[in-house]
């Protein structure tokens, strides 16, 4: 069996564009006999942290990347370039915890910074943030190739002469792919001529979107539905060859007959490779305390001061209430994460940004109606506090709070400046095809008539 490391895989976070489920991808590599994997989606981390937990489980090693789009220019430029190329491909693998870090940093910025069709990045923010990387050239939408493709083979080996200064001669491969186009073959010559030039390595790798050579037509579909075209179009977004599976080792080796260095260079990337990405419980930002408390009697002090704001006759249930839920709380060691919640929901109510009642099982805490976090009487309605905070169920409480949309950025503005900006995260919520929506934009795509579809699709769940 040949020894070979998929070093560009793109997993269904590659949006619309690859459907390989990370697990699947793992159960794959587990089959062909792989011990190393990589995952490498387009412009984003969105993945990273479920494969690696999926590669620890099933004893693989996980490699962490990213295929970035890089600007030709400055990453602020967003105007001007429609004729030109907005963005090149570049793959980036992380060798240690310093390269991960500077993989997460690229991945932020470009959406932050560069976003212009695409999150891009630029020269100027790769080279601050190359530690710890390794670089590959990546497919023919990499700027080498393209170079190469516009028969600019002095400028190619150029800017392969850039990429080996900016990560150093051993951080950086020139990347061979054949899927059966020809222009990759014309693309991978020149390569060799380059490599022979300049003294570096070429690496083989297969752009993995689907796991088996059968999903090719489903991933043509969902690229169809991702860019709103229909399968019959000429000018659309195609893989022309059902040749972008998860490829063995062997199958590997046949795609590059007498260069078995190729399938090696794979290996030795992934021996460079070793991120560990520590995955602790929940780490909650410090609360301040006035001098003479600590935090559970500060949240004490204050619950029972606000009992007597919320009700104006406080009986012998409601104490022992607040006082069972405040053990909990403290024993469970969330008292902070009350503190914090509290504080920022004040701060809200104090400048005027329109606050939520409460929804979710929040609402079932008369600590948090006391704070003014929920604005739901639990006791009137009868609402459970176990189903918020239980203590034979240890888990992270989740208030869910709205704000009012147009100034929920001064309430972040206000958390990232009081417990900082590595302390601060927006939270992205990926929206799914249920069954019926999957039959309605499939039949569409391949222009199905619509009551068919929808005769169909409500048969569905």
């Amino acid at each position: 069996m040949t020894e070979f490391v998929h070093l560009h895989t793109h997993s269904d976070y590659s949006l619309l564009d690859a459907i390989s489920s990370i697990p699947r991808m793992v159960e794959k590599a587990l089959r062909v006999g792989m011990t190393q994997l990589a995952l490498t989606d387009h412009g984003n981390m969105f993945g990273a942290v479920k494969f690696y937990k999926a590669c620890r489980a099933a004893g693989i090693k996980p490699i962490i990347g990213s295929e970035f789009y890089v600007s030709p220019g400055s990453r602020f430029v967003k105007s001007g370039v429609e004729k030109t190329a907005k963005y090149h491909h570049l793959l980036l693998l992380a060798k240690n915890t310093a390269g991960y870090r500077n993989l997460l940093e690229l991945s932020s910025r470009s959406y932050t910074e560069g976003f212009y069709y695409r999150p891009r990045i630029d020269l100027e923010l790769l080279a601050e943030h190359k530690e710890g990387l390794i670089c590959l050239s990546a497919c023919l939408a990499g700027e080498i190739p393209s170079l190469i493709l516009q028969e600019k083979p002095e400028e190619a080996a150029s800017r392969a002469g850039f990429f080996m200064e900016l990560f150093g001669k051993d951080n950086f491969y020139l990347e061979v792919q054949d899927h059966g186009i020809p222009e990759q073959k014309t693309v991978n010559r020149e390569l060799v001529e380059i490599a022979k030039r300049l003294g570096l390595k070429l690496a083989a790798t297969n752009d993995v979107h689907y796991i088996e050579r059968d999903e090719a037509r489903a991933q043509d579909i969902a690229i169809c539905i991702g860019t709103n075209k229909k399968i019959h179009e000429d000018k659309r977004l195609k893989f022309e060859h059902p040749e972008f599976f998860f490829k063995t080792g062997d199958e590997m080796a046949a795609v590059f007959p007498g260069h078995p260095e190729f399938c090696a260079a794979t290996v030795e990337i992934a021996e460079k490779c070793d991120v560990a990405i520590p995955l602790p419980g929940p780490e909650l930002p410090h609360y301040d305390v006035p001098q003479g408390f600590t935090l559970d009697t500060y949240l004490e002090s204050i619950a029972m001061q606000a009992l007597t704001d919320r009700y104006d006759n406080v009986t012998t249930i409601m104490m022992e209430r607040l006082k069972y839920e405040l053990d909990v709380i403290n024993s469970m060691g969330f008292t902070g994460y009350f503190l914090i919640v509290w504080d920022f929901i004040s701060f809200a109510k104090k400048h005027g940004i329109p606050v939520g009642p409460g929804r979710g099982s929040g609402a079932g805490s008369l600590t948090a109606y006391c704070l003014g976090i929920t604005d739901i009487d639990p006791l009137k309605y009868g609402l459970l506090f176990e189903r918020f905070l239980n203590p034979e169920r240890v888990s992270m409480p989740d208030f869910d709070i709205d704000f009012c949309f147009e100034r929920r950025g001064e309430v972040i503005e206000y958390v990232t400046q009081k417990y900082g900006k590595d302390r601060v995260a927006q939270i992205i919520t990926f929206g799914t095809l249920k069954a019926r929506a999957v039959i309605r934009d499939v039949a569409r795509v391949l222009d199905l008539p619509y009551e068919e579809a929808d005769g169909i699709a409500k048969l569905g769940p």
